[in-house]
């Protein structure tokens, strides 16, 4: 079992920056950020392997990335040029191993609570 805990969500305006961050209780090959937004399904952000490689959803591409620190198992996420359709719950997730889906949430065995990303126009 791996235990994620995100934290760093909130309230900002359109065009400001978020940083969020999840811990992991222990290291998993893959990590990621997902989220859901009121009355839509869970849509993958931004995915990352054991090599730091990243995989980024085309609606954040320039705005969003990653930054993850295997030695302490947390990931953080930095949000710039904020709009208000990234309004959403956002979910830190986690999976053993990697493959070739690293935006599909249906491939993540571990989840977080979430943190409410909320942003004003």
């Amino acid at each position: 079992q791996v235990w994620l805990v995100e934290s760093g969500g909130g309230s900002v305006q359109a065009g400001g920056s978020l940083r969020l961050s999840c811990r992991a209780s222990r290291y998993t090959f893959c990590m990621g950020w997902f989220r859901q937004a009121p009355g839509k399904e869970r849509e993958g952000v931004i995915g990352v392997d054991n090599n730091h490689k990243m995989t980024i959803a085309d609606p954040v591409k320039a705005r969003f990335t990653v930054f993850r620190n295997t030695g302490q198992n947390i990931l953080t996420l930095e949000m710039n040029s904020l709009k208000p359709e990234d309004t959403a719950m956002y979910y830190c997730a986690a999976k053993e191993f990697c493959d070739s889906a690293p935006l599909e949430p249906s491939t993540y065995d571990y989840w977080g609570h979430g943190t409410q990303v909320t942003v004003s126009s």
